[in-house]
Parts: C-alpha cells; sequence; structure tokens
C-alpha cells in the first residue's frame, strides 16, 4: 500500500503545507491591528447617538457569547437567557440607584448573582436535554420579571441619572466624553471576555465541554465530569449574560420593566445572533450581535418591520448559511485554498498495484502468485 508523503501528512493533521506556512496567522494578525485601531477610531469620529449604538452591540456580543458557550460548544439550549441579562441589569440598577456605587463597581457583583442562579438552574439541566430544557428556561425567563416587580417604579423600569457630567457615578468621571467612556468600556470588556472563551475552548475544560456536547456517554466513560461540566458551563453562561445586563444599565440608563415578552424577547435575541453569526464560534456572537442591533436601529418605529425582517434574516441563514456567517467564510474559505493548493503532474501520486516510478517493471514470476502483496 502506497505510504502517504510527509507534506501530505503534515497537511492531514493541521500543519500548513509549504507555500502557504505562515500566510493564514499574518492574515489574523493584520486584520486583528486594523479592526483594533477602527474600534478605537470610531467614538471619536461618529457622535453620541451613534457611538452608544455601537456600545449596545458590544454588550450585546457579550449576552450571546454566553448563550454560545452554554448551547455552541457545550449543546444545552437556553431560551431563557434574558432572566441572567435582567439579573445583571436590576443588580447594577439597584446598587448605583439606592446604594451610590459606581457602575464599574457593580459588574462583577452582577456576574456573580447571574452565575450564581446559572447554577441553580444548572442542576435540574442535568435531568433533562433538548425540548424539555429550552422549556425550562423559558419558565425562567417568563418568571423573572414577576419577582422583580416589586423593584421598579413605574412602566419604564428602573431609571438612572441622565448621563450628564458630574452625575455619573464613575470612578473617571473626567477622563472622556460619557459616551466614549461608555464605548471604551464596554469594548475593552466585550474583548476580555471573548479572549477568555477563546482561550477556554483551547483549554482542557473546553475540550470536555465540547466532548459533553459531542459524546456525552463516551466522555463520561474517559473520566470526564459530566455533571460538573454542565453545572459550570450554565454558571459560566450566565456570567456573561449578568454582564451584559449591567453594561446595558450603563449604555442604556434604564434596565428594563417587568414585562415578560421584554426578557423573552431578549432570550430570542441571543439566540438569533448566534445562529445568524455561527455557533460553536469566536467572533459569531460579535457578528451576530451587530447584524441585530442595526436591523432593530434601521427600522426603528416600525414595530412590524424590525421583527419580520429578523425572522427572514434567520431563516435565510439556516437554509443557506446552516453554521452562520462564520462557518460560511470557514466553508468558502477552504474551497478557495483547495483550488489554489499548487498540484506537481510530473509526480503523480503512485496508484494502488503499480510499481514506483524510480525502478522499471518486473516481469511477472509464471509460477508466483501475481496478487501484490
Amino acid at each position: 500500500m502506497a505510504q502517504p508523503t510527509a507534506i501530505g501528512a503534515e497537511t492531514a493533521i493541521g500543519t500548513p503545507a509549504p507555500g502557504r506556512a505562515g500566510t493564514v496567522p499574518w492574515l489574523r494578525i493584520v486584520v486583528g491591528v486594523v479592526a483594533a485601531g477602527i474600534a478605537l477610531w470610531l467614538p471619536t469620529y461618529y457622535p453620541e447617538d451613534t457611538t452608544t449604538v455601537f456600545a449596545q452591540v458590544f454588550y450585546l456580543a457579550i449576552a450571546a457569547m454566553g448563550l454560545n458557550l452554554l448551547t455552541g460548544f457545550n449543546g444545552q439550549v437556553s431560551i431563557g437567557h434574558g432572566a441572567f441579562f435582567g439579573v445583571g441589569a436590576f443588580t447594577s440598577a439597584i446598587l448605583v440607584v439606592d446604594h451610590g456605587w459606581a457602575i464599574e463597581a457593580t459588574i462583577p457583583v452582577a456576574a456573580v448573582l447571574a452565575a450564581a442562579l446559572g447554577v441553580v438552574i444548572g442542576f435540574p439541566a442535568l435531568r433533562v436535554k433538548g425540548l424539555y430544557l429550552a422549556l425550562i428556561t423559558l419558565g425562567l425567563a417568563v418568571l423573572f420579571p414577576r419577582v422583580t416587580a416589586k423593584f421598579v417604579e413605574g412602566p419604564g423600569g428602573v431609571p438612572l441619572l441622565q448621563p450628564k457630567r458630574g452625575q455619573v457615578a464613575s470612578y473617571y468621571p473626567d477622563l472622556l466624553a460619557d459616551d466614549q467612556y461608555r464605548y471604551y468600556l464596554c469594548l475593552a470588556i466585550m474583548v476580555v471576555l471573548f479572549v477568555l472563551a477563546s482561550n477556554l475552548m483551547r483549554s482542557r475544560a473546553g475540550r470536555a465541554m465540547i466532548a459533553v456536547r459531542d459524546q456525552e456517554v463516551a466522555a463520561s466513560t474517559v473520566g470526564v465530569n459530566v455533571a460538573g461540566v454542565k453545572v459550570a458551563s450554565f454558571a459560566l453562561s450566565a456570567a456573561y449574560a449578568g454582564v451584559a445586563g449591567s453594561l446595558s444599565v450603563l449604555v442604556d440608563r434604564v434596565a428594563d420593566a417587568p414585562n415578560p415578552l421584554t426578557y423573552f424577547q431578549r432570550s430570542i435575541e441571543f439566540l438569533i445572533a448566534v445562529v445568524i453569526g455561527g455557533a460553536a464560534t469566536i467572533t459569531g456572537p460579535l457578528l451576530g450581535a451587530a447584524f441585530l442591533v442595526f436591523i432593530r436601529k434601521r427600522f426603528e418605529g416600525t414595530e412590524a418591520m424590525a421583527p419580520a425582517l429578523l425572522g427572514g434574516s434567520l431563516m435565510l441563514v439556516v437554509y443557506v448559511l446552516p453554521d452562520g456567517i462564520v462557518g460560511g467564510y470557514r466553508r468558502l474559505a477552504r474551497r478557495v485554498l483547495a483550488s489554489r493548493r499548487p498540484s506537481d503532474p510530473a509526480t503523480p501520486p503512485p496508484s494502488s498495484g503499480s510499481p514506483p516510478p524510480d525502478h522499471p517493471p518486473t516481469p511477472p514470476d509464471p509460477v508466483a502468485d501475481p496478487s501484490p502483496s
């Protein structure tokens, strides 16, 4: 049987073939540097309203990444992440309004409380999966507004002070304009959390999450603590959503009113962002969040148009790009690289049963078995 060449063996295990080594890493570095430069420049050029929209993209991307860690990488379906988002929002709003905390100091508290609720939901999730787990998380999204109703004054939610200089509870009130400060803070936290998620998926814990998603029984057989991985995934996912909720109070200046549809809608938005951007990817939630906010702002004021476009976009993406935007880009990149891969027609691969090209054919032995050994 013909043996694979050294280049073919390296390519099979993921090492780039000669001529392409370093192309993708350098391209990623260049794209990353350009993206970072644009992200740092944007709030200095655009007005406050546009900068606020970008900040909304960032905190929505954090919430979508949290759901992506649970659903995309761990395989647990949740349509109740709006409740974890609400825990973060109400925690920050109450601490700022009633206790005079700086908004930055409330972010870790919001993350911890949301993670604690994630643990509480994670244990019942050990006994159910699929549709039944989705229904449990849906019940959480519907129940949460009833619990928080007593903390809300009026139908608009818990309002914060308007973002005027000297009234914003911030550790750095004179550093930047309010909209720029909110933008950079949301951007920095999003980058940190996305880097943590990327490193997690490359670690042993991340591989355990993926193993539980793909083959739960096999993962348990090789020593993976399936129950611990599932509960930890719920807690981590909820913490991301809690951070996003806390940042939403910083950006939008209000915690949402206790309307069950509000948190159910939030949960669906997170799910749409994950599906459109690409589940089980790192950059997918950011792309999905950007698309979601663009549609919502573009058709703001038309109550029926934005949901209809989001629903139509979701169906189109599921049909045309089942892996989302990032998955479609990866498939296209693989096809382009495969079409550009150099082939040497002078040395075709040896076929089974034919002698190597360096040796002349030998006459068959009339006595020996003619079949190849």
